[in-house]
């Protein structure tokens, strides 16, 4: 007559008669103010007057089971009860909920006017996660209800192995479950727990994504590469993933073909460069370890440069090889299968390492670095002059004698008249350039003439003028 809402009322009478033991009218109550979710997959457990429900039956629960059921229970009621367990799906998970009748209620209302998330969260309260995993096969439900209802609950409450075990014997071949396991690496990615990744993908065979989250646990925090010569065993556990997923792809091949959806692929080309890589890695790894160990480590870069990285820092990774030895030709050949390795710009590394050198005053180390480069074969003609004519951008900081080396160990002689005009050595650029082809040496003089006169020398401006 008021016009007032009277599903509060309906609701409030259908939970006295719960609390009364009146399971077949309390449903009859509860028909009329409770309705099933719009979406069944929505993330949460339903409404609230749902919950209060299944909150009260789970805390009410008689030890009874319904062969030995009350004598006093009305036919309706039997009725009512066995009806709820045809309705609770066919498969029923032994033990308390298979045979009492407050939990063949709450499934009743769980299927109801519950949510998916709300079942599958209510068989794992019970210690029914076969069932919860099939609810979830059934109804197809998203992998955010497997996230949220099975997967963190399993690891949290240290069933996770249990849970794989029943993965694997609901799908031996886990496709069926490939959407859901992807989708709980990612969550467990976003969530740095790398370790129950690890785990996660070592169990579905994800041979390539379990290498990469090793290479994750070989660079991840490494302040020096002392560190990372502890941290070794990883790089033995990629390469082993490796030829694991090597040999399936070779035996998989001669065979029909096998459909390995959610497992990532790579060609067996990439995968033997990456086992190349590793292998490079370690030998970088025992070379820098045993060079900090020994105290001729000089950089104190603050990154930690490895093989895993971009191109550039491949190319850091040449450097430091080459710098940290006991000399440069200690880590040269490293280096230079590093760049051959990963096809690299060699001449800007060697150029970065010379720099380097200038910065530290080894200046004999810079003509051991050309030496190296030359004898390694595929140098090009003019890289050494190169090299040399970077390093004079320092040339303030370099001594005379050690500058003048330096130029004398350059192939070309234009490159050398360069590099003394660089360093303002007028007289030395002068006593090169006539020595040229007549034309050129006009030209050169000319040149070395006009840079006298600009900066005030005269004597060479003079000497200039009296050759020409």
């Amino acid at each position: 007559k008021s016009g007032l809402d009277p599903s509060g009322a309906w609701h409030a009478w259908g939970m006295a008669c719960l609390k009364a033991g009146n399971l077949s009218s309390a449903r009859e109550k509860f028909n009329r103010c409770l309705k099933p979710p719009v979406d069944l997959n929505q993330l949460n457990h339903g409404s609230r007057l749902v919950q209060d429900v299944i909150q009260y039956l789970e805390s009410t629960v008689k030890p009874v089971l319904i062969a030995d059921d009350d004598y006093f229970a009305t036919l309706r009621e039997l009725e009512a009860t066995l009806r709820t367990r045809s309705l609770s799906l066919e498969m029923m998970c032994e033990g308390k909920v298979q045979h009492n009748s407050y939990y063949q209620e709450c499934l009743f209302y769980l299927h109801s006017y519950g949510t998916n998330l709300a079942i599958i969260s209510f068989y794992m309260r019970h210690d029914c996660m076969r069932e919860a995993l099939l609810h979830l096969l059934n109804k197809e439900s998203p992998s955010e209800v497997f996230i949220e209802g099975i997967f963190i609950p399993s690891y949290e409450s240290g069933k996770l192995h249990m849970l794989e075990n029943l993965l694997e014997t609901i799908d031996p071949g886990l496709e069926s479950w490939g959407i859901y396991l992807i989708a709980a690496c990612k969550y467990l990615q976003r969530k740095n727990y790398y370790h129950i990744l690890y785990e996660l993908q070592q169990f579905m065979k994800d041979h390539v994504r379990a290498a990469m989250t090793c290479i994750r646990f070989f660079t991840h925090g490494a302040k020096s590469y002392t560190e990372l010569g502890g941290k070794q065993t990883w790089l033995v556990k990629i390469k082993d993933h490796l030829k694991v997923y090597l040999q399936e792809v070779s035996r998989s091949s001669g065979r029909k073909k096998v459909v390995f959806t959610f497992r990532k692929k790579m060609s067996a080309t990439d995968v033997s460069r990456h086992i190349n890589t590793v292998d490079l890695q370690m030998e970088v790894t025992k070379f820098l370890h045993r060079c900090e160990i020994s105290g001729t480590s000089q950089m104190t870069d603050s990154s930690l440069p490895t093989l895993f990285g971009n191109n550039n820092m491949k190319m850091d990774v040449a450097c430091k090889v080459m710098l940290e030895g006991k000399n440069v030709e200690e880590g040269f050949g490293i280096a230079f299968r590093v760049l051959q390795d990963f096809q690299l710009e060699a001449t800007e590394v060697y150029s970065k390492v010379a720099k380097q050198l200038v910065k530290q005053q080894k200046y004999g180390e810079i003509r051991q670095l050309l030496k190296c480069v030359s004898e390694s074969g595929v140098a090009a003609k003019n890289d050494g002059d190169n090299i040399i004519l970077n390093c004079l951008k320092e040339f303030q900081n370099i001594p005379a004698e050690d500058l003048d080396n330096l130029i004398q160990d350059m192939d070309s002689d234009e490159n050398k008249i360069q590099a003394y005009l660089m360093c303002n050595k007028l007289r030395s650029a002068y006593l090169v350039s006539v020595r040229q082809e007549k034309t050129r040496a006009v030209q050169l003089v000319q040149h070395v003439r006009q840079l006298a006169e600009s900066s005030g020398e005269d004597v060479v401006q003079a000497i200039c003028t009296q050759w020409l």
